[in-house]
Formats: structure tokens, sequence, C-alpha cells
């Protein structure tokens, strides 16, 4: 009990800190401050993607003059870019014209849902709705006019593959965006509900408002508000002004029903296939402009991909991200912790076992928002027993914090899986409990850290964990240091834990230089990075001093050469592949590590990975090539290999794992996707994963589902599982 006393009592005086700390702390922005007004209408536009063929558009007033981040840092962008923001009661109009002197060198790499944007020419815009200067909406496209949306919170920050960091690009919305490719460049018309926003319910709005263009061709980002070169668009607080919205309405009330049909045969256990069907839904209420309610009933994701197979090489817990759209709504909000080695909740957790069977999840009711400008998150989950093996189990999660001054903040969770039904027996729940923090101290310093309780029943020591971070990050600088510890007993089951029992300790420090004019260079980034964990008695498990450069070029392409010294530190021998054993013992060696990759905006593109050096005693040889290439923005494919060739005192083998990928835009709503996996890791394991996709709106749509598991017997594939699903949702807005 000590300890978890002494726990709070540090907890209560740090998070006292922080809080002193950000009434005081100044922000000392370089950006010019520039205001934008919406211009409300009664005749709203067509959305064809033509902006300049409409009189309406001609009532804005007009944003322009963007400046460059790259190429030319701090110069005027090389192309003008014009944006006109209007509204009524009911939706916001953003139109966006992107003159370009050569038309037929505009690049459009993709036209699938939320593709990336970095390798194509594209518009965004960054909404900060409840003007706190933490938290937005972002929304973009390209010439082709896809869909791209996103939550941001804390600018951005976290470890954005696992679904709870801060970027959320899951966060699928009811909106509509078409574009158009003219003689003057290219131009695109939004039209976004307020419905599908959430802002305060003051009758007059101000938000944060900026705006990012995308020149591929000359690897160049602009944007409306300048700057520095270290931030881009998640950089709310930077973020300028949009005013002149008032009595906005937001009645929304969307029922999403879904049907589900499937046939399939699981090859060990069955001799012919099964078939079912299966009904649910969802719904989603604004209580307020500020307060969504969203309940689900008999949840499924039959359309998600597939998890890429992973190679583990090491005795610690491999990270899979979550990829289930509901769960994925809002995450950042729920996000405590350190992302990849010890979240504190982690969605993922909910209805699928540890072995990655699906459990039936009953139904839910998640409530978030911003009542009173404070961010309110509760979720509450049941999922149903399987069978003898896997009991019911009620998930409820509550979250709040308010953010303070100069990208501060202060929050809570709790966490608390409850079994329940026949199987629950008595003593079977696990709780956690965290503070969290930050504080902002100028515009480039920024401290965190959280501190955390779980409770076990059986245990009564020793369930401690808590991290303390420090960063800088300015035009040249990139400075940050961090200790997380994570006690014996610490047992976040609704959460994930890489390791237990340790203390982790690392550094970093990175320094941007970009030269005038030297050999075409864009950027050099040398640097240095160092993490160590200490068990808590002090034998050290792991240590990795990473020295490296990175050499960018105008052209986009790069290299990265660095060398790693690493410890690791084996304290109970283990199994690394079929009979090769790694004895307990302290492995001290270095490494060679070699990054390259060509121009991503062309039709092709190469990013190979090499690390040559020691490994457990002996030597490893990893490479991984990745080839891309599409053809127009329809067809976009992906061929991978991560091979890894060890030598070790205990046997030599050869881990090979093998991804191919194929996408076909019939339309930026209609696609056929597969994902080819191979790996003779596990068990010779081959899988394939094909998508059809018809997409209405916010994901729901027609989906065509085949799934193909086998496994190379030598002699031939020997078959694991089969399976097709079709599955059609839409959604219903009964307030329109």
């Amino acid at each position: 009990m000590k300890k978890l006393s002494d726990l709070f009592f540090f907890s209560l005086t740090f998070m006292a800190g922080v809080f002193a700390t950000a009434l005081v702390a100044q922000t000392d922005a370089n950006a010019e401050l520039r205001s934008m007004a919406a211009k409300k209408i009664q005749q709203t536009p067509v959305i064809d993607g033509d902006v300049l063929g409409e009189d309406v558009w001609q009532q804005a007033e007009v944003a322009s003059d963007f400046w460059q981040t790259t190429p030319d840092e701090g110069e005027a962008a090389s192309e003008r870019t014009e944006v006109r923001v209007l509204f009524t009661e009911q939706t916001l109009y953003i139109g966006a014209v992107c003159y370009d002197r050569n038309p037929d060198q505009i690049i459009v790499s993709d036209s699938r849902r939320d593709a990336s944007l970095n390798d194509t020419d594209a518009f965004q815009v960054v909404l900060d709705t409840y003007n706190d200067n933490l938290n937005g909406f972002l929304f973009g496209t390209n010439p082709a006019g896809i869909e791209y949306d996103a939550q941001i919170s804390n600018e951005g920050d976290g470890f954005f593959d696992s679904g709870s960091g801060g970027f959320n690009l899951d966060w699928d919305a009811a909106w509509e965006v078409r574009a158009a490719i003219s003689e003057i460049g290219w131009s695109a018309e939004f039209a976004i509900p307020f419905k599908t926003l959430r802002f305060t319910d003051q009758a007059e709005q101000q938000w944060g408002i900026n705006f990012q263009r995308n020149i591929r061709r000359r690897n160049e980002r602009s944007f409306w508000i300048k700057l520095p070169r270290q931030f881009d668009i998640q950089r709310i607080s930077l973020a300028g002004e949009l005013t002149g919205l008032q009595d906005l309405h937001q009645n929304n009330l969307k029922f999403i029903p879904y049907v589900l049909s499937d046939l399939n045969r699981d090859f060990a256990n069955s001799n012919e296939y099964d078939t079912s069907g299966d009904v649910g839904f969802d719904i989603k209420y604004s209580l307020t402009s500020s307060l969504t309610l969203d309940a689900t009933y008999n949840t499924d994701f039959a359309q998600v991909e597939a998890d890429e197979l992973q190679i583990n090489l090491d005795r610690f817990s491999l990270f899979f991200p979550e990829k289930r759209p509901f769960f994925l709504e809002n995450a950042g909000l729920f996000s405590v912790g350190n992302p990849g080695e010890a979240q504190l909740f982690f969605s993922r957790r909910i209805g699928i076992s540890d072995d990655g069977v699906a459990v039936p999840i009953v139904g839910g009711l998640r409530m978030t928002g911003k009542p009173g400008g404070v961010n309110v998150g509760v979720l509450n989950m049941q999922t149903d027993s399987v069978g003898d093996s896997v009991t019911a189990n009620n998930f409820a999660v509550g979250r709040v914090s308010k953010e303070l001054p100069n990208r501060s903040s202060i929050g809570a969770l709790f966490v608390n899986r409850q079994a329940t039904g026949d199987l629950a027996g008595d003593d079977n729940y696990n709780r956690t409990m965290a503070v969290d923090a930050r504080v902002g101290i100028g515009q480039y310093a920024l401290l965190s850290g959280f501190a955390s309780q779980t409770i076990t029943p059986g245990v009564d020591s020793d369930e401690y964990a808590y991290k303390l971070d420090a960063n800088y990050n300015s035009e040249a600088w990139l400075l940050s240091a961090s200790l997380t510890e994570v006690a014996d007993n610490f047992n976040p089951e609704v959460g994930f834990l890489r390791r237990s029992g340790y203390r982790n300790p690392t550094g970093l420090v990175f320094y941007r230089i970009r030269p005038k004019d030297f050999m075409g260079f864009q950027e050099l980034r040398p640097h240095v990075s160092y993490r160590g964990f200490w068990d808590l008695d002090g034998f050290q498990e792991s240590g990795f001093l990473h020295v490296d450069n990175h050499w960018e070029w105008k052209n986009g392409y790069e290299l990265h050469t660095g060398i790693n010294f690493t410890r690791e530190g084996v304290k109970d021998a283990f199994e690394i592949s079929n009979g090769v054993i790694v004895p307990s013992d302290t492995y001290d060696h270095a490494e060679a590590l070699i990054v390259f990759w060509t121009n991503e905006g062309a039709w092709w593109n190469l990013n190979v990975r090499t690390t040559i050096g020691g490994f457990f005693g002996g030597n490893r040889i990893a490479t991984r090539p990745r080839l891309r290439f599409r053809y127009g923005e329809q067809l976009n494919a992906e061929l991978s290999v991560s091979h890894n060739n060890i030598d070790l005192p205990g046997g030599d083998f050869i881990a090979n794992l093998w991804r191919a990928r194929l996408s076909y835009s019939f339309t930026p709503k209609v696609f056929i996707q597969a994902l080819v996996q191979y790996s003779d890791r596990t068990n010779d394991l081959g899988s394939l994963n094909l998508r059809f996709g018809w997409q209405r709106t916010a994901n729901t749509g027609l989906f065509l589902v085949y799934n193909d598991t086998r496994f190379d017997e030598g002699m031939g594939w020997n078959e694991q599982f089969r399976g097709f699903i079709i599955k059609y949702s839409h959604l219903f807005d009964l307030l329109r």
C-alpha cells in the first residue's frame, strides 16, 4: 500500500505542478495570425468540383497567399491557391481553386477513400471546431475527388498505427466532395454537414482553420498559415481564425443497420461448409452540439481488412493494431499510456481473444464530447461467452480531460473488466486507474506524463506504472527524453503491455540542416537516439543506441546511413526457431543500417532496408525490400519481402515473410482489394484476403469478403480455413 500512496502523492504533486505551470506558460508563436469570414448563403452550390463556374462562390471572402515549408521554406507557394468558405444552417461548404500553369503535370496517385495524400497533388483543411488549439477534424481530397477524413487530438501526438494515437484516419464521416481538372489547374468543392462535426452551443462560433496544398512533382507543401518547417497542418495551435458562423443546426439521428450472410469451413474440425446469417445496427444521436451518443447491437466487422502477419525474433509480445471502425472513432480521447509498449486502454482486447479468435459482441454504448469545455468519454461494451472456454465480459471505460492554456491538459482514466454469466466465478475482474497531464512551454517545448494503478484479485503490491516525458521541437533541433517504469504486477488486462517489470529511459538528439545549394539536398538529419530496458533488480534486458544521418534530396530520393549498438540480456533461454535455442546470457553487438527509397510520387518506387550485424551471439542479415507501382489513380500494387538470414551458435535458420497488395478503384467509392501473405516462419502459412467494396457514406455499403488460409506441407497446400462473407449496411439520416 505504501507504493500506492506514494504513487498517488506523486501524481497529485505532478498534476498540481502542471496546472500551475500551464497557467503562466506563454505561447511565443512566430506565425502571423490570419482570419477569414464564412459567408451565409441561401442558394447552395452544386457539388461538382467547378468552383469558378458558379456565381454563389463569388460572394465569399477569398483566402490565398500560401507559404511553403518545403522545398523552399518561408517562400511563397509556387502556384496560387484560393479558398472560399460558405455555409447554411445545416452545411459548411469549402471551395478550393488550385491554379497550375502545367495541369498536364498534375499527379494523382490513388482514388481510394482515405488513400495517402502525401504522394499526390492534394488539398486539405483542418477545423478546430472547439477552438481549443489541440483537437480538430481534417478533410482532404486530390484531383480524383477522394474522401479523406480524420480526427486529430493533442495536435496529432501518439502512435498512429495503434489506433490510439492523435491522428485517427479510420474515422469515417458522412460528407461529400467533388474535384475537377481543367485548363487552370484543378478545383474541389466540399460539403460538410454540421451534424458530422462537434462544436460548442454558442450562437456565434469562432473556429480554428488552416489549409494545406501539395504539388507533388515539386515535393512542395504549402499552408495558408506560415508554419515553421517542423510542423504540419496538425499543428492546430498555430491555425488561423474562421469567423462569421452563427445559428448552426445539428439535429442528428442516424440509424445504420446491417445484414450479413457467410459461408465458411474450418478444415481441421469440419468436413462440410457452415452457413449462417446475422443482423445488427448502430445508432448515432447528438445529445447536444458537443455531446454524441453511439449505440451498437450485435456489432460485426466483417468488412475490415485482415491483420498483417509479423515475424517475431524476440521474446516479447507482438502488437497488432486496432482496425475496427466502431472502436477507432474518438480513439484519441481514450488514449493514455505509452503506445505500443504500455497502453492503459487498448480496444482490441474487446471482442478478440488472446489467440486472435473473434468473441461475439452483444452490444454497447459510447458517449463522447466536450460539454462545458471538458472532454468526456464513456464506453460500455458487453461480450458473449464462447463455449466453456471464454466467459462473457462487461467492459467499462471512463475518461475526462481538460485543456489548459498553450497546448496543455490534465485528465483521468478508469477501465474495468468484469466477467459476467455462468462462467464468471468469483473475483473475476480487472481495473485500471490513471491520471495524465501535458504542459506546453513556449511554442517548442512540451512536458507530459501519466501515473497508473491496476487492481487484480489476489495481488496487493507492485501494480503501478508511470512515465515522464520532455520534448523540444524547433526548426533545427528535436530533443526528447523520457523515463517509464512498470512494476512487476502491473496488469492492464484491457490494455496492451509488451513486457512487465522494467524501467525504460529514452533519449533523442536530432538536428535538421537545410543547405542552400549543395548537391541537390533538401535536408540532412544527423541524430543519435537511445532506449534501454532494465528490470527492477537492475539487470539490463535490452539496449539500443542508434547513430544515423538521413540524406534527403529535392527529387524525393532519400538515404539513411546508420549504426546500431545493441544489448540483449536474456534471463531465461528461449526457442527462437524450431530447434534453435538462445541461452541465457548478455549479448553485446553492433550492426550497420542502410535505408534507401526513391521518389514516392513517381509511378513506381522502391524502398529497401538492410541491417547487417551481430544477433544473440551470432550474425544476422535482414533485408526488407518493398516495390510499389501504380497505373493512373486506379491501379495500385505493392510487393514486399522481409528476409532474415540468421546464424547463431545454437543453429542457423532463415525467416521470410512475403506480402503482396493489389487495389483497383473503379470509382472513388467502388474498389477491389487483395492482400496475399506467406510466412515460412509460421508453419509455412499462406493467406488470402480479398475484398470488394461499394461504399455509400461513412463506411457503409456493400462488402464482399473472401478469406483463405492454408499450410504448405511440402506435398502441396493443406487447406485450413475458407470463408465467404457478404454484408450490406445503410445509413438512414432520420432527421435530415
